[in-house]
């Protein structure tokens, strides 16, 4: 009896330690994004633990907007992450600032979260691979486009030969323009700083289509990039471009990436052409689909999709607790992310150049 109350204590031992919320941090509060931590007050699997944040306007906006304990705010990064001790970290400051996170980080053993993209050089994207690989953390790149369940659909429609051979994609990203949109003044300051951001459009548009090709074809990288980006209002947008097009030549397949601050509606589609059919992600759970050349079109409507890939904060709690074990070129994943940078990287280079980038072998 004594032997089986011990096994059981154990079980449940185990049970409530799986269980117990991971202790995250946030680092950066300039992200428009950001506001997703503080929002999900029905779920319980992190337990935010500090802020990392120099700017003390928005340290005190934050804190009155979310009744937030001024005592888990700090300026020192490292200070932060020595005392708070977090598991994880999650950023949500300028693109450009990821990798100095993931220095700080990846020594102490702490994982990772970025806001899409990974970083804004390709150099620093394989130093923040390195850096990871070296400490044994997850770096996760978190896309909105990951949660759609209609991208999910159309990936396993090209992994069961549904739709052929891949033959062209095309995604288109953007909306009106971040100004135009009403982003906070410190989220604009970022997206239109060509060393924060990258570049404008191009870098946070463009992002989407190289993430999700990567993906498509299981990490191959194309063999050249070409890019034109253009300021259609350089009155807004005076240092970055407003407007972008990627064409992304693979030895089978071309992509073309359309990325834009000038669409007249936000948009986040994705269509696949093979040779056999294909198949258009219209929205996170709409696809229009069509197999053989006489068949009628077909409309699916699918269900999102399920925990914990509803919320990227429930996808880092699974991933540091081990619950949830990322595939080799999953779209979180740092094999997808740092080729998807030294796409963008090429792409910057084509646009400023004028000419095809061929990626070296």
């Amino acid at each position: 009896m004594k032997a089986l109350l011990l096994v059981i204590f154990g079980v449940l031992s185990v049970q409530a330690f799986a269980q117990k919320p991971v202790r995250v941090a946030v680092a950066g509060l300039t992200h428009g994004h950001v506001g997703w931590v503080f929002n999900r007050s029905d779920k319980k699997d992190i337990e935010l633990v500090a802020i990392y944040e120099t700017n003390p306007e928005l340290v005190n906006r934050f804190a009155e907007k979310y009744k937030l304990d001024k005592k888990i705010f700090y300026s020192d990064l490292n200070k932060m992450l020595d005392e708070a001790k977090p598991e994880a970290v999650s950023a949500f400051g300028a693109i450009s600032e990821h990798i100095t996170i993931v220095k700080a980080c990846a020594p102490r053993k702490i994982h990772v979260m970025v806001e899409k993209p990974l970083a804004t050089t390709f150099a620093d994207a394989q130093e923040i691979q390195a850096l990871a690989e070296k400490n044994g953390i997850q770096v996760l790149t978190n896309f909105e486009t990951s949660w759609y369940a209609s991208n999910q659909y159309v990936n396993k429609l090209v992994e069961d030969g549904k739709l052929g051979e891949i033959r062209k994609v095309m995604v288109n990203d953007g909306h009106q323009g971040p100004k135009e949109i009403g982003v906070s003044k410190e989220f604009l300051e970022i997206l239109t700083d060509p060393k924060k951001n990258g570049a404008g459009a191009l870098i946070d548009f463009g992002c989407y289509g190289a993430n999700l090709m990567t993906w498509l074809l299981k990490g191959e990288r194309p063999l050249s990039v070409t890019a034109v980006t253009h300021q259609n209002k350089p009155d807004i947008y005076k240092n970055v471009d407003d407007e972008a097009s990627i064409i992304l030549q693979y030895p089978q397949a071309q992509c073309i990436i359309q990325s834009s601050w000038n669409w007249s509606f936000a948009r986040k589609d994705m269509e696949v052409f093979g040779n056999k059919g294909y198949a258009v992600a219209v929205n996170a759970t709409t696809v229009r689909q069509r197999f053989q050349e006489k068949s009628p079109e077909e409309t699916i409507k699918l269900d999102p999709r399920p925990a914990p890939h509803t919320d990227p904060f429930s996808v880092l709690a699974d991933v540091v607790q081990g619950r949830l074990k990322l595939e080799k070129n999953d779209l979180y994943g740092l094999a997808v992310n740092v080729i998807a940078v030294e796409i963008l990287d090429a792409a910057r280079e084509s646009a400023k150049s004028g000419k095809t980038i061929f990626l070296k072998k």
